[in-house]
Parts: C-alpha cells; structure tokens; sequence
C-alpha cells in the first residue's frame, strides 16, 4: 500500500512521508500517545485513541471467512480453550477482541506474534493466538488449529471480520481530506502494480517466501481495502459495539470516518 508513495508514483499534494515499520502492538501503544500522524492500528484500540484520531476510510485489513486462528498441539474444544491459557499478539489487537467475544473469560499471556508458534510447540503454553502469516503456516510446526476467528465470526453476523484500520491524528484539520486521497491513490496503484509494489513489500517481509506473502497479501488487501463499503462499515460498527456490550472500552466509541 505505499510502495507509489515511495516510488513517485503518486501525487503527494505537498505532503511529505516517512516510513516507519513497527509491529502491530507496538503502533497501538504509539497511537495512545498520539506520536505519529498517520498509522495502521488495531480496530480494538480505536476506541481509544478516538479522540486524537479519525479513522481513514481505506487500507483496512477486512477478511470474510477466515482470520486469526487459535493453535494447539492438539484440538481443543471452546471449553478447554476457557481453562486454558493462551498466548496472544497483544491486549490491544482486534484478534484478542474477537477471542474475548468468542470465548468469554480465559486465561491469556502476551508475547510478540512471531514467538507464539514456539511457544505453543515447546509446550510452555496450551494454545496460540496467531495473527499474520502464521495464520497459514503453524501445520507445518505441527499444530493444529482449534478455532478460526474469522468463520466464527461470520456464523455469528453473517459479515466479514475487521482487523487493522489507518487512522489519521486530528489535527491535521482542514487537510485530512488531501492526506486521505493521496494515500488511497497509492493503494489503488499498489493494486494496479501488484508485482512491482510485491517487489517492495518483500525487502521488509522477514524472510517470508514470495508465494506465502502473495497469498497473505491476497487475503486482507482487496476491494474492501479501497473503501469499506456499507458491508465493512457495518462490520465495524457490528465489532464495536459487541466490544462495548462487554466493556472492552474505556468510553462509548464514537466511529467518526475522514470525508
């Protein structure tokens, strides 16, 4: 999604970008302190950020039918997953959210989302919350998976399942809207430019194979990254307020999407 920023390829409308990468727990954790003006974040810690920042309206990570995926050394049913402990990627992913609403109360621990497949199959935990590639390679280490976030959630509301949103900080104002259309441009170039805009992503892929990232990019980069639509604005809404229903968040969400 910003490879035509990168490359030019873009009209930057007088803006000026930085790339930072950083995991997906430690941008929720930047985001409470409102340091970067425009950042992907968990859907879960919207609500709290919300008064820094206004959701953008593109470049979510919206999956139907499939999502994170709990992981054991064998099959757990949803009462051992409850008397379990489960290692998950951060309190403040959407994963966890989603777990949370599917599981009630349990027993969790947090690491970093690259270290969970190890942790569960040394057998220093019960279960795994896995979110990014893992969600497509933990057979190969030998587990297996119980439960998929995103099935379930499409059996209980019948619509995808929200994970990463783009935000925006406030107090860009009046140009909230410019900053917008540039970097929805730049994803719809992505798109047109798959391979070049693959090549680029690769150089910060963490050794992942080439065919294994095409196939995680080809899940959560689509026509709902462009724009929600009613169906992912829905899910949104359909999320958030589950989470409220189970005082997930610190204060009413209010959803409030850049024009």
């Amino acid at each position: 999604m910003f490879w035509a920023i990168s490359a030019g390829a873009v009209d930057t409308r007088g803006f000026r970008f930085e790339q930072v990468l950083q995991d997906i727990q430690t941008l929720n954790e930047w985001a409470l302190q409102a340091r970067l003006e425009v950042t992907a974040i968990s859907l879960y810690a919207y609500p709290f950020v919300q008064a820094r920042y206004a959701l953008l309206p593109h470049g979510a990570s919206i999956g139907t039918g499939y999502g994170p995926v709990v992981v054991g050394r064998e099959e757990l049913s949803r009462e051992q997953l409850r008397n379990s402990e489960i290692v998950i990627p951060g309190r403040m992913t959407t994963a966890f959210l989603a777990l949370r609403l599917a599981l009630g109360e349990f027993a969790y621990r947090e690491l970093p989302f690259d270290r969970i497949v190890d942790e569960v199959s040394s057998g220093r935990a019960d279960a795994g919350l896995l979110i990014h590639e893992g969600q497509l390679t933990y057979a190969a280490d030998g587990l297996i998976k119980s439960l998929d976030l995103g099935e379930w959630w499409l059996q209980e509301t019948g619509l995808p399942l929200p994970l990463g949103v783009n935000v925006a900080r406030r107090d860009l104002d009046e140009r909230l809207s410019d900053l917008s259309a540039v970097l929805l441009d730049s994803i719809r170039v992505g798109l047109e430019n798959r391979d070049e805009a693959m090549r680029y992503a690769m150089r910060f892929g963490r050794g992942i194979e080439r065919a294994l990232a095409d196939r995680f990019v080809g899940m959560y980069v689509n026509e709902l990254t462009c724009d929600y639509g009613v169906e992912g604005r829905k899910a949104v809404e359909e999320l958030l307020r589950r989470g409220n229903a189970i005082d997930a968040f610190p204060e009413p969400v209010r959803l409030d999407f850049v024009g």
